[in-house]
């Protein structure tokens, strides 16, 4: 409950605020995305459409980048900071987040739960942003962390690998 009144509150003081609402790009008729753009911003603290995901399959597990497009220092601490807290929530088996920001289960988290002890989270600094880079020697673990990272590429509309 106490979760939940926290992330209803973070929602709502950010629908509150000048950038509260990330404008989607003209011609951007999908209304779920818009929504998960929407949630995302509240969730990670920058607007969605101004920064660029990477959702990457490694052997061993993977890795998800979050920058902002352009030189943002104070965005770009955020989303450092939101790694870190997602790092800290992953380890202990905890991803409500991603499921409020695609407003449902997401595929491979009940296994990553389940697991969480052998897997591992590590942050790393980017330019304009952060990557959490997820391992692990459990190939149920690893196939679980797939699940979840195609899963999060296909929503997000992002791309598989970066040049970062």
């Amino acid at each position: 409950m106490r979760t939940s009144s926290i992330v209803f509150l973070t929602w709502a003081l950010a629908a509150c605020g000048p950038s509260a609402s990330p404008k989607p790009p003209m011609g951007a008729g999908d209304s779920a995305f818009a929504d998960l753009q929407a949630r995302g911003g509240v969730a990670m603290g920058v607007n969605q459409y101004t920064s660029r995901h990477v959702f990457e399959e490694l052997p061993d597990g993977g890795r998800i980048a979050l920058q902002r497009d352009a030189a943002d220092s104070e965005g770009a601490d955020r989303i450092r900071r939101h790694m870190h807290e997602i790092a800290g929530r992953f380890a202990a088996g905890d991803f409500t987040l991603p499921g409020f920001v695609h407003a449902r289960a997401v595929p491979g988290t009940e296994i990553m739960a389940a697991r969480r002890a052998a897997i591992a989270y590590a942050v790393d600094t980017l330019p304009r942003g952060a990557a959490l880079r997820i391992r692990s020697a459990d190939s149920t673990a690893v196939r679980a962390i797939h699940e979840f990272l195609a899963f999060q590429r296909h929503d997000h509309h992002a791309g598989a690998h970066s040049d970062s």
